[in-house]
């Protein structure tokens, strides 16, 4: 069983090492996506690194974007592509790190070959969706650059009418949905449905934060639901009112040890460089 780790990455080449890094194990392979903003040439030397690949079809990431979505998409797509194959695909950012032992995970994963780990929300369970709704009923112009767009946005809010999701599926979603380990068969159905749904990505294009409810939504939709596991593995705090999670501190460590999650972020060096040091010595 071999497992693709995914690794979405924009700075700090030396923080994304230290988790390659960690994560060295015999059935371990990783692609990089570089946001394609960012020159990759400094991240290029991680090749010497076992495992390591880095994804061609790289994509402009904007905060809140669709383009974030995409670039995810897109690398999954290009792993799938490939010659080598996988049981588990492991969506990871550079600011991620892991909170037990590779051989831990290999055999969490070994053991559940037939789940996938995906966190999500329902529009009655929670507030999140109150909130989220107009992600995509209202317009957003967040991947576009010319002078003068967040003028257009509120003038085409104003003027026009509120958009409706263009199939009818139950939405599912929440703040920490975006990272997730799908084995083979739901990241085989999930790159085919993107394909076979083209004029999904068109109306996707003008909604924001779909990273957070896209995925869940087309999984929990579609006949391998029941393998679906409402779990994303990762222990993530968003402190209240906040639309990005706490970049982890020392005082967060006894909470994250004892959250039984395989990875915990958000990590920023050289801030967290004391706290990965303690996160190294429990999983010595």
């Amino acid at each position: 069983m071999r497992i693709a780790n995914i690794i979405i990455a924009h700075k700090n080449p030396s923080q994304l090492e230290r988790l390659i890094r960690k994560m060295q194990h015999e059935m371990f392979d990783f692609y990089i996506h570089i946001d394609k903003k960012i020159n990759i040439e400094s991240f290029l030397y991680l090749k010497q690194f076992k495992g390591v690949h880095f994804i061609e079809h790289r994509v402009i990431c904007n905060w809140g974007g669709h383009s974030t979505l995409e670039a995810m998409l897109n690398s999954l797509k290009e792993v799938l592509s490939n010659d080598q194959k996988y049981s588990f695909y492991n969506l990871l950012s550079a600011q991620d790190y892991p909170l037990k032992k590779n051989e831990e995970l290999y055999a969490f994963l070994a053991n559940n070959s037939e789940k996938s780990f995906v966190f999500y929300e329902t529009e009655e369970q929670s507030d999140w969706w109150s909130n989220a709704i107009q992600r995509y009923q209202k317009y957003h112009l967040t991947d576009f650059n010319f002078f003068g767009r967040y003028l257009m946005e509120r003038v085409m809010n104003k003027v026009l009418p509120l958009r409706k999701f263009p199939l009818s599926l139950k939405l599912y979603g929440g703040s920490k949905a975006s990272w997730w380990t799908l084995n083979h068969e739901c990241a085989t159905y999930l790159a085919d449905f993107f394909n076979q749904k083209s004029g999904l990505n068109k109306f996707l294009k003008f909604c924001w934060g779909t990273d957070e409810f896209v995925i869940p939504t087309i999984l929990l939709n579609s006949p391998l639901k029941d393998q679906i596991v409402n779990d994303n593995l990762r222990y993530i705090h968003f402190p209240e009112g906040k639309a990005n999670p706490k970049i982890l501190e020392l005082e967060d460590l006894k909470l994250m040890l004892n959250s039984n999650m395989f990875f915990a972020r958000k990590f920023d060096t050289p801030v967290s460089d004391e706290l990965l040091d303690q996160i190294d010595q429990h999983t010595r």
